[in-house]
């Protein structure tokens, strides 16, 4: 039973104000997003934890990022077809709830079979989740606070793309690498009980087709900007994934100290999304090719000029701050290019990310794998370099 009665569906007129309970609501969600996105990428800052205590390669344990992702991308575009006229409330609970007992069985699994098990169940939750979050959190909130709302529910992707996987690491680090699925879970269960107490019956407003999506890519800058958010994602995750295993290798750095690095990687992420914001602003497209050209350039060079540990640090921080930035300017120049199709652009672009992910880190993981583990660097330059090439093909800005 909710805090908010079902008549809070509706947005309140432009003079009201818009109750506390709305805006409570929306935080959960963003909470909820933070929690998904951090689950996703979990593994990234534990796999030489994760591959040593279940006798997997590195690359194999990569899979625990690929699996999820690649089922999320499906999941995304499909589940708000599927789900038809269910209550988006409803819906919403139910994936959390998956969610929660997914990382259980994670953090009770007895060998890496059950483990890619439970990371599909993950990927079902996230891409399921992602979908619906944005687009209800502006039911529940005046049109004025619209752009608002949207960038709370947007910020906890943000946020756990460059905090979630470096607490994890550090609670992996300091206990086990099992507590730090618990510790995701513990979270779902808190944002459970949020959207439980906060969110109203939220019934369907729209029966959402298929069809929508594949004709979002007649539009050229959200062509070039779907392709720029796979370029750009991908050839990150193809080597940040391996992150951990290469500061170790390449640049001398100790096992203890990579949970430290990442927050720090976090941090610069942070600042890369309000510099990007702003950028964005004054010029979208010089901005995606600037923060193409710098991941470009640390990626490429990391394995010469990062042999020390300071050096690797510094390289580290600088893929944080251009890393930071790239879903606020891909998507702001999405939604700039398509404001009549928000939803339908924003569902395809989150399904092509998911994607990327995924693509990304099974790449890496066979360049790691078969090649050597500085590889996957080199395997994410090269995507990124193509970014630029995606952005000026667009006819239009």
């Amino acid at each position: 039973m909710t805090i908010v009665d079902s008549a809070t569906v509706c947005t309140t007129d432009a003079g009201e104000r818009t109750p506390l309970t709305r805006w409570l609501a929306v935080v959960a969600m963003a909470v909820g997003t933070f929690a998904l996105v951090t689950v996703e990428s979990l593994p990234v800052g534990l796999l030489p934890f994760i591959g040593s205590a279940m006798d997997v390669s590195e690359g194999t344990a990569g899979l625990m990022v690929t699996v999820p992702g690649l089922v999320a991308s499906v999941t995304a575009p499909l589940l708000p077809v599927a789900i038809r006229h269910l209550d988006r409330r409803v819906a919403l609970i139910g994936l959390i709830t998956l969610m929660v007992l997914a990382n259980g069985l994670t953090a009770l699994a007895p060998n890496f079979a059950v483990l890619l098990g439970s990371r599909f169940l993950v990927g079902i939750s996230i891409g399921g989740f992602w979908a619906l979050a944005a687009g209800l959190a502006v039911r529940l909130v005046p049109e004025r606070s619209i752009p608002r709302a949207i960038s709370i529910v947007f910020g906890g992707a943000t946020a756990a793309n460059v905090l979630g996987v470096p607490a994890g690491t550090l609670i992996g680090g300091l206990a086990d690498w099992r507590a730090a699925f618990v510790a995701a879970g513990a979270l779902g269960l808190l944002v459970l009980v949020a959207l439980l107490l906060l969110l109203p019956p939220m019934p369907a407003q729209q029966v959402v087709q298929l069809r929508t999506l594949p004709q979002q890519f007649r539009h050229p800058v959200v062509r070039a900007g779907v392709l720029a958010t796979f370029l750009l994602v991908g050839g990150h995750f193809a080597a940040f994934t391996f992150v951990s295993p290469i500061l170790q290798a390449t640049s001398g750095i100790d096992e203890a100290m990579i949970g430290p690095l990442l927050l720090g990687f976090g941090v610069a992420g942070i600042l890369g999304n309000f510099l990007a914001g702003a950028a964005a602003e004054r010029n979208i497209r010089a901005t995606i090719i600037t923060i193409g050209g710098v991941l470009t350039v640390v990626l490429g060079l990391f394995p010469l000029a990062g042999r020390t540990p300071v050096s690797g640090a510094l390289l580290l921080m600088a893929w944080g701050l251009a890393f930071g930035g790239v879903p606020v300017a891909v998507q702001t120049w999405i939604l700039k290019a398509a404001p009549e199709s928000t939803e339908a652009a924003t569902a395809l672009n989150t399904s092509v990310y998911n994607l990327a992910i995924a693509l990304g880190a099974l790449l890496g993981g066979i360049v790691a794998t078969h090649l050597f583990v500085n590889a996957a660097l080199t395997t994410g330059a090269l995507f990124t370099l193509l970014t630029s090439l995606a952005v000026w093909s667009a006819r239009r800005s």
